[in-house]
Protein backbone atom coordinates (compact mmCIF):
# COMPACT_ATOMS: atom_id res chain seq x y z
CA UNK A 1 0.00 0.00 0.00
CA UNK A 2 2.78 2.20 0.59
CA UNK A 3 4.34 1.36 -2.71
CA UNK A 4 0.97 2.30 -4.13
CA UNK A 5 0.86 5.59 -2.55
CA UNK A 6 4.41 6.70 -3.37
CA UNK A 7 3.89 6.46 -7.07
CA UNK A 8 1.05 8.87 -7.70
CA UNK A 9 3.29 11.01 -5.80
CA UNK A 10 6.31 10.25 -7.57
CA UNK A 11 4.24 10.82 -10.81
CA UNK A 12 2.95 14.26 -9.69
CA UNK A 13 6.47 15.36 -8.59
CA UNK A 14 7.43 14.43 -11.90
CA UNK A 15 5.11 15.67 -13.52
CA UNK A 16 5.62 19.44 -11.85
CA UNK A 17 9.74 19.36 -12.70
CA UNK A 18 8.54 18.63 -15.89
CA UNK A 19 5.71 21.29 -16.35
CA UNK A 20 8.06 23.51 -14.36
CA UNK A 21 10.81 22.99 -16.74
CA UNK A 22 8.56 23.09 -19.90
CA UNK A 23 7.36 26.53 -18.50
CA UNK A 24 10.76 27.69 -18.11
CA UNK A 25 11.97 26.70 -21.40
CA UNK A 26 8.48 28.38 -23.24
CA UNK A 27 9.40 31.29 -21.05
CA UNK A 28 12.97 31.76 -22.02
CA UNK A 29 12.23 30.92 -25.94
CA UNK A 30 9.76 33.96 -25.99
CA UNK A 31 11.90 36.19 -24.25
CA UNK A 32 14.83 34.74 -26.59
CA UNK A 33 12.57 34.61 -30.32
CA UNK A 34 9.83 37.17 -29.17
CA UNK A 35 9.48 40.45 -31.03
CA UNK A 36 11.41 42.05 -28.27
CA UNK A 37 14.26 39.76 -28.64
CA UNK A 38 13.98 40.44 -32.50
CA UNK A 39 14.12 44.22 -32.74
CA UNK A 40 17.11 44.00 -30.10
CA UNK A 41 18.57 41.54 -32.68
CA UNK A 42 18.04 44.30 -35.20
CA UNK A 43 19.56 46.88 -33.90
CA UNK A 44 22.98 44.98 -32.92
CA UNK A 45 23.03 43.53 -36.21
CA UNK A 46 22.45 47.29 -38.20
CA UNK A 47 24.86 48.90 -35.63
CA UNK A 48 27.38 46.69 -35.84
CA UNK A 49 27.05 47.06 -40.29
CA UNK A 50 27.02 51.09 -39.50
CA UNK A 51 30.33 50.40 -37.58
CA UNK A 52 31.84 48.42 -40.17
CA UNK A 53 30.80 51.42 -42.57
CA UNK A 54 32.57 54.19 -40.45
CA UNK A 55 35.63 52.14 -40.21
CA UNK A 56 35.51 51.45 -44.04
CA UNK A 57 35.31 54.94 -44.78
CA UNK A 58 38.90 55.74 -43.53
CA UNK A 59 40.47 56.74 -46.75
CA UNK A 60 42.27 59.55 -48.31
CA UNK A 61 39.58 62.50 -49.85
CA UNK A 62 40.25 62.92 -53.52
CA UNK A 63 40.18 66.52 -53.00
CA UNK A 64 43.77 67.93 -51.94
CA UNK A 65 43.99 70.85 -49.78
CA UNK A 66 44.64 74.39 -50.90
CA UNK A 67 48.54 74.37 -51.05
CA UNK A 68 47.89 71.10 -52.62
CA UNK A 69 48.96 68.85 -49.91
CA UNK A 70 47.03 65.40 -49.75
CA UNK A 71 44.38 65.14 -46.51
CA UNK A 72 44.63 62.19 -44.52
CA UNK A 73 42.17 59.34 -44.33
CA UNK A 74 40.67 60.42 -40.44
CA UNK A 75 39.45 63.89 -42.75
CA UNK A 76 36.82 61.63 -44.22
CA UNK A 77 36.29 59.35 -41.21
CA UNK A 78 35.03 62.20 -39.01
CA UNK A 79 33.26 63.94 -42.21
CA UNK A 80 31.33 60.00 -42.43
CA UNK A 81 30.98 60.66 -38.36
CA UNK A 82 30.07 63.67 -37.98
CA UNK A 83 27.11 63.79 -40.81
CA UNK A 84 25.34 61.54 -39.07
CA UNK A 85 24.75 58.92 -42.34
CA UNK A 86 25.40 55.96 -40.38
CA UNK A 87 23.29 57.47 -37.00
CA UNK A 88 23.77 54.61 -34.78
CA UNK A 89 27.28 54.40 -34.80
CA UNK A 90 27.64 58.30 -34.68
CA UNK A 91 25.24 57.98 -31.45
CA UNK A 92 27.23 54.78 -29.97
CA UNK A 93 30.50 57.88 -30.81
CA UNK A 94 28.58 60.61 -28.68
CA UNK A 95 27.58 58.42 -25.78
CA UNK A 96 31.12 56.69 -25.92
CA UNK A 97 32.90 60.31 -25.65
CA UNK A 98 30.84 62.02 -22.88
CA UNK A 99 30.73 59.01 -20.62
CA UNK A 100 34.42 59.02 -21.25
CA UNK A 101 34.28 62.59 -19.68
CA UNK A 102 32.17 62.02 -17.08
CA UNK A 103 34.49 58.92 -16.07
CA UNK A 104 37.28 61.11 -15.79
CA UNK A 105 35.64 64.08 -14.16
CA UNK A 106 33.53 61.41 -11.42
CA UNK A 107 35.84 58.44 -11.29
CA UNK A 108 39.07 58.14 -9.77
CA UNK A 109 40.48 56.01 -12.51
CA UNK A 110 43.78 55.54 -11.54
CA UNK A 111 43.14 55.15 -7.83
CA UNK A 112 40.90 52.37 -9.53
CA UNK A 113 43.58 51.04 -11.65
CA UNK A 114 46.28 50.73 -8.28
CA UNK A 115 43.70 48.81 -6.83
CA UNK A 116 42.57 46.59 -9.10
CA UNK A 117 46.74 45.91 -9.47
CA UNK A 118 47.50 45.40 -5.84
CA UNK A 119 44.22 42.97 -5.76
CA UNK A 120 45.29 41.09 -8.69
CA UNK A 121 48.88 40.55 -7.51
CA UNK A 122 47.55 39.28 -4.06
CA UNK A 123 45.23 36.37 -6.15
CA UNK A 124 48.39 35.75 -8.29
CA UNK A 125 50.61 35.39 -4.72
CA UNK A 126 48.74 33.94 -2.38
CA UNK A 127 47.76 31.13 -4.99
CA UNK A 128 51.45 30.35 -5.95
CA UNK A 129 52.54 30.23 -2.29
CA UNK A 130 49.48 28.06 -1.13
CA UNK A 131 50.06 25.89 -4.06
CA UNK A 132 53.79 25.14 -3.53
CA UNK A 133 52.77 24.83 0.34
CA UNK A 134 50.10 22.44 -0.21
CA UNK A 135 50.18 20.70 -3.60
CA UNK A 136 53.83 21.15 -3.99
CA UNK A 137 53.34 23.45 -7.18
CA UNK A 138 52.29 26.38 -7.53
CA UNK A 139 48.23 27.20 -8.79
CA UNK A 140 49.64 30.81 -10.70
CA UNK A 141 52.29 28.56 -12.75
CA UNK A 142 49.60 26.05 -14.33
CA UNK A 143 47.59 29.02 -15.32
CA UNK A 144 50.86 30.53 -16.69
CA UNK A 145 50.30 30.76 -21.18
CA UNK A 146 52.95 28.70 -22.78
CA UNK A 147 54.23 31.89 -24.70
CA UNK A 148 53.62 35.11 -23.29
CA UNK A 149 51.64 37.70 -25.67
CA UNK A 150 53.25 40.31 -27.50
CA UNK A 151 52.26 42.63 -30.03
CA UNK A 152 53.87 41.93 -33.45
CA UNK A 153 55.21 45.10 -35.06
CA UNK A 154 52.49 44.89 -38.24
CA UNK A 155 50.29 45.89 -35.45
CA UNK A 156 52.55 48.41 -33.37
CA UNK A 157 53.01 50.09 -37.22
CA UNK A 158 49.03 50.43 -37.56
CA UNK A 159 48.90 51.93 -34.65
CA UNK A 160 52.08 54.40 -34.86
CA UNK A 161 50.17 54.83 -38.50
CA UNK A 162 46.68 55.54 -36.80
CA UNK A 163 48.23 57.63 -34.46
CA UNK A 164 50.53 59.54 -37.08
CA UNK A 165 47.73 60.26 -39.23
CA UNK A 166 45.25 61.35 -36.68
CA UNK A 167 47.76 63.93 -35.37
CA UNK A 168 48.52 65.17 -38.71
CA UNK A 169 44.63 65.72 -38.98
CA UNK A 170 44.67 68.30 -36.13
CA UNK A 171 47.82 70.00 -37.45
CA UNK A 172 46.09 70.36 -40.67
CA UNK A 173 42.43 71.32 -39.92
CA UNK A 174 44.15 73.54 -37.52
CA UNK A 175 46.11 75.69 -40.55
CA UNK A 176 43.13 75.39 -42.85
CA UNK A 177 40.98 77.28 -40.23
CA UNK A 178 44.05 79.57 -39.30
CA UNK A 179 44.36 80.57 -42.94
CA UNK A 180 41.32 80.54 -43.86
CA UNK A 181 40.80 78.04 -46.50
CA UNK A 182 36.73 77.93 -45.80
CA UNK A 183 35.64 81.12 -44.78
CA UNK A 184 32.55 79.57 -43.07
CA UNK A 185 34.58 77.23 -40.87
CA UNK A 186 37.13 79.96 -39.69
CA UNK A 187 34.27 82.27 -38.59
CA UNK A 188 32.49 79.32 -36.72
CA UNK A 189 35.83 78.72 -34.86
CA UNK A 190 35.68 82.62 -34.39
CA UNK A 191 32.33 82.56 -32.68
CA UNK A 192 33.44 79.18 -30.82
CA UNK A 193 36.54 80.85 -29.37
CA UNK A 194 35.23 83.91 -28.37
CA UNK A 195 31.89 81.82 -26.17
CA UNK A 196 34.16 79.98 -24.96
CA UNK A 197 37.07 82.88 -23.70
CA UNK A 198 33.88 84.20 -22.06
CA UNK A 199 32.32 80.79 -21.12
CA UNK A 200 35.22 79.05 -19.21
CA UNK A 201 35.02 81.41 -16.17
CA UNK A 202 31.70 80.25 -15.82
CA UNK A 203 31.62 76.62 -16.67
CA UNK A 204 34.66 73.81 -15.90
CA UNK A 205 36.76 72.33 -18.27
CA UNK A 206 35.05 69.21 -18.41
CA UNK A 207 31.73 71.01 -19.41
CA UNK A 208 33.28 72.74 -21.50
CA UNK A 209 34.37 69.83 -23.37
CA UNK A 210 30.67 68.44 -22.94
CA UNK A 211 29.33 71.22 -24.32
CA UNK A 212 31.67 71.40 -27.69
CA UNK A 213 31.12 66.91 -28.46
CA UNK A 214 27.14 68.07 -28.08
CA UNK A 215 27.23 71.08 -30.75
CA UNK A 216 29.87 69.36 -32.64
CA UNK A 217 27.61 65.85 -32.97
CA UNK A 218 24.46 67.83 -33.29
CA UNK A 219 25.01 70.83 -35.12
CA UNK A 220 25.30 68.87 -38.24
CA UNK A 221 22.16 66.92 -37.24
CA UNK A 222 20.39 69.63 -37.29
CA UNK A 223 21.38 71.12 -40.24
CA UNK A 224 20.89 68.09 -42.35
CA UNK A 225 17.05 67.50 -40.84
CA UNK A 226 16.35 71.35 -41.74
CA UNK A 227 18.91 72.24 -45.07
CA UNK A 228 16.02 73.63 -47.15
CA UNK A 229 14.62 75.88 -44.18
CA UNK A 230 18.37 77.10 -43.28
CA UNK A 231 19.74 76.71 -47.18
CA UNK A 232 17.12 79.39 -47.97
CA UNK A 233 17.32 81.36 -44.81
CA UNK A 234 21.33 81.74 -45.77
CA UNK A 235 21.09 82.02 -49.50
CA UNK A 236 18.77 85.55 -48.46
CA UNK A 237 21.08 86.83 -46.16
CA UNK A 238 23.99 86.23 -48.95
CA UNK A 239 21.91 88.32 -51.32
CA UNK A 240 21.74 90.85 -48.99
CA UNK A 241 25.40 91.08 -47.96
CA UNK A 242 25.95 90.72 -51.84
CA UNK A 243 23.88 93.34 -52.52
CA UNK A 244 25.41 96.05 -49.99
CA UNK A 245 29.13 95.25 -50.70
CA UNK A 246 28.23 95.88 -54.66
CA UNK A 247 26.60 99.32 -53.33
CA UNK A 248 29.44 99.90 -51.02
CA UNK A 249 31.81 98.90 -54.18
CA UNK A 250 30.06 100.87 -56.36
CA UNK A 251 30.31 104.06 -53.69
CA UNK A 252 34.31 103.01 -53.21
CA UNK A 253 35.05 103.28 -57.16
CA UNK A 254 33.39 106.77 -57.63
CA UNK A 255 35.16 107.80 -54.82
CA UNK A 256 38.41 106.18 -56.15
CA UNK A 257 37.62 107.57 -59.48
CA UNK A 258 37.01 110.96 -58.30
CA UNK A 259 40.11 111.46 -56.38
CA UNK A 260 42.26 110.47 -59.31
CA UNK A 261 41.20 112.89 -61.51
CA UNK A 262 41.69 115.56 -58.94
CA UNK A 263 44.77 114.30 -58.78
CA UNK A 264 45.86 114.57 -62.43
CA UNK A 265 44.66 117.52 -62.70
CA UNK A 266 47.13 118.69 -59.81
CA UNK A 267 49.59 117.13 -61.28
CA UNK A 268 49.21 118.30 -65.07
CA UNK A 269 49.05 121.81 -63.32
CA UNK A 270 52.15 121.39 -61.29
CA UNK A 271 54.11 119.74 -64.29
CA UNK A 272 53.08 122.80 -66.32
CA UNK A 273 54.43 125.23 -64.00
CA UNK A 274 57.53 123.03 -63.46
CA UNK A 275 57.84 122.84 -67.28
CA UNK A 276 58.11 126.73 -67.86
CA UNK A 277 60.11 127.45 -64.70
CA UNK A 278 62.28 125.39 -66.98
CA UNK A 279 62.26 127.02 -69.76
CA UNK A 280 62.43 130.55 -68.35
CA UNK A 281 65.90 129.45 -66.78
CA UNK A 282 66.88 127.51 -70.02
CA UNK A 283 65.95 130.81 -72.55
CA UNK A 284 68.43 132.88 -69.74
CA UNK A 285 71.61 131.11 -68.98
CA UNK A 286 72.64 134.23 -66.72
CA UNK A 287 69.47 134.60 -65.16
CA UNK A 288 69.59 130.87 -63.99
CA UNK A 289 71.94 132.38 -60.74
CA UNK A 290 70.27 135.42 -59.67
CA UNK A 291 71.59 137.12 -57.06
CA UNK A 292 69.39 137.68 -53.64
CA UNK A 293 68.23 141.09 -53.68
CA UNK A 294 69.54 143.52 -52.08
CA UNK A 295 67.02 145.39 -49.38
CA UNK A 296 66.73 149.22 -50.15
CA UNK A 297 67.46 151.53 -47.03
CA UNK A 298 65.05 153.73 -46.75
CA UNK A 299 66.35 156.94 -47.58
CA UNK A 300 65.52 160.38 -45.51
CA UNK A 301 62.58 162.83 -46.97
CA UNK A 302 64.60 166.13 -48.09
CA UNK A 303 63.24 169.40 -49.18
CA UNK A 304 63.47 170.11 -52.77
CA UNK A 305 66.10 171.93 -53.67
CA UNK A 306 65.43 175.14 -55.38
CA UNK A 307 66.06 175.84 -59.06
CA UNK A 308 66.61 179.71 -59.76
CA UNK A 309 68.94 181.43 -58.54
CA UNK A 310 69.15 183.56 -55.45
CA UNK A 311 68.89 187.58 -56.03
CA UNK A 312 71.18 189.68 -54.62
CA UNK A 313 69.85 192.07 -52.25
CA UNK A 314 71.17 195.63 -51.76
CA UNK A 315 72.66 196.22 -48.53
CA UNK A 316 72.34 199.67 -47.13
CA UNK A 317 75.84 201.13 -46.25
CA UNK A 318 76.50 203.00 -43.49
CA UNK A 319 77.07 206.42 -43.79
CA UNK A 320 80.36 207.72 -43.37
CA UNK A 321 81.37 209.46 -40.02
CA UNK A 322 83.34 212.61 -40.36
CA UNK A 323 86.58 212.34 -38.67
CA UNK A 324 87.77 214.92 -36.04
CA UNK A 325 89.78 217.59 -36.53
CA UNK A 326 92.94 217.39 -35.27
CA UNK A 327 96.02 219.78 -34.77
CA UNK A 328 98.60 220.17 -38.17
CA UNK A 329 101.54 217.73 -37.27
CA UNK A 330 103.87 219.31 -39.75
CA UNK A 331 105.20 218.92 -43.31
CA UNK A 332 104.23 215.29 -44.81
CA UNK A 333 107.68 214.22 -46.12
CA UNK A 334 107.51 213.44 -50.22
CA UNK A 335 109.39 210.72 -50.24
CA UNK A 336 108.80 207.68 -47.77
CA UNK A 337 110.92 207.62 -44.69
CA UNK A 338 112.33 204.25 -44.25
CA UNK A 339 112.23 203.04 -40.67
CA UNK A 340 115.59 202.83 -39.05
CA UNK A 341 116.56 199.58 -38.55
CA UNK A 342 118.06 198.02 -35.17
CA UNK A 343 121.95 197.04 -35.37
CA UNK A 344 121.54 193.22 -34.87
CA UNK A 345 124.53 193.54 -32.67
CA UNK A 346 124.18 195.75 -30.10
CA UNK A 347 127.12 197.56 -29.20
Amino acid sequence: MADTADAPAAVNGGSLLDNTKTSAAAAFDSVTNGPVAQNVKDHSAKASAELSNLAASRKTPDNPAATGQPLTHYHSFFSELLSWKNPRASAIAYASIVSLIFAARYLDVIRWAFKLSWMALAVTVSAEAAGKLVLSHGLATQMRPRRYYTVSRATLDSMIGDVHELVNFFVIEAQRILFAENLGASAAACVAAFISYYLVKLVPYWGLAVIGTTVAFFVPLIYTTNQELIDHHLKNASDAIGAQTAQVRTVAQKQADHLAAVGKQYAGDYTGKVQEMLRGRSASPSASVKPAPVPVAKQPVFPVPPTEEPQKQKVAEPEPVPAPVSEPLGEVPADPVAAEQEPLVAT
